[in-house]
């Protein structure tokens, strides 16, 4: 024997909206009867193709689709149904796994940035790196604030911000050389699938807490190094935000390391 429900007593049963049921009701999906006064009422045996909604939705099938699984809904449909639906689940859990292993990476690099050698210089031999690189001179935050959302849009997957060390500018060799050390030539993230590629080589690396402004005093101190050790200054002349604005709002807190290619 069938109860009836009115739609408001559906919508509060599957918390849904009634626009929602009428929405359903305007796509032939979920059709419901109409009493002597007009309301549509919906019985219990409606409730099954709700159900089906919102299971399919939940995984984020389009209303055509589901509309055509419940319009021809059979054994052999809902057995291909249900493979479609592993393959989706299949797909999220490969992609909750690579959000996991970003967050460890980035948690991970905070964890480093905070026992990095600051003030020091040392020297570093660094492999090829790829990257994403937008070559575009800027000199203020604001514009490299843009810069840095238009980076983290390439690629098939989303770029983080927050604790990746992975992103940073191109520092004009030649205005640092004439003591502009703040002139920037390009914005760059790292990441396996970039088109262009940072130059494997050794590098001069010195790390700094606190305001990014001190690139400033820093780069003198790298140039100088490198001539009073006799190297040749190669470039490129590299910012890297180890941790920046994005991840601490505490200025002290924020480290920056600055890389020149030298041989």
């Amino acid at each position: 024997m069938s109860t009836f429900y009115k739609i408001g007593e559906i919508a509060s049963l599957y918390n849904i909206s009634t626009d929602i049921l009428r929405y359903y009701e305007e796509l032939g999906i979920l059709v419901p009867r109409r009493a002597p006064n007009g309301y549509r009422i919906y019985r219990t045996e409606d409730l099954w193709c709700l159900n089906v909604i919102r299971d399919l939705r939940e995984l984020g099938f389009s209303m055509e689709q589901i509309k055509a699984y419940i319009e021809n809904r059979s054994i052999d449909s809902s057995l291909e149904l249900f493979q479609k639906e592993m393959d989706v689940i299949d797909r999220h859990i490969e992609r909750l796994k690579s959000l996991r292993d970003n967050i460890i990476t980035r948690r991970e690099t905070i964890s480093q940035a905070r026992e990095l050698p600051l003030g020091t210089i040392t020297l570093k031999e660094m492999p090829p790196r790829a990257c994403h690189r937008i070559m575009q001179s800027y000199e203020t935050d604001e514009e490299m604030d843009i810069l840095i959302k238009q980076l983290v849009s390439f690629g098939p997957g989303r770029q983080y911000i927050i604790g990746n060390n992975q992103m940073g500018s191109f520092i004009s060799l030649s205005d640092a050389m004439d003591g502009r050390c703040q002139q920037y030539d390009a914005v760059f993230i790292l990441h396996p699938d970039g088109e262009h590629c940072i130059g494997e080589g050794t590098y001069l690396s010195v790390c700094y807490s606190g305001n990014f402004r001190q690139t400033r005093t820093y780069v003198p101190r790298l140039l100088d190094y490198a001539r009073e050790h006799s190297m040749n200054i190669r470039g490129p002349l590299l910012e890297l935000l180890w941790i920046d604005v994005h991840t601490t709002k505490h200025v002290e807190e924020q480290v920056t390391e600055l890389q020149l290619k030298v041989d």
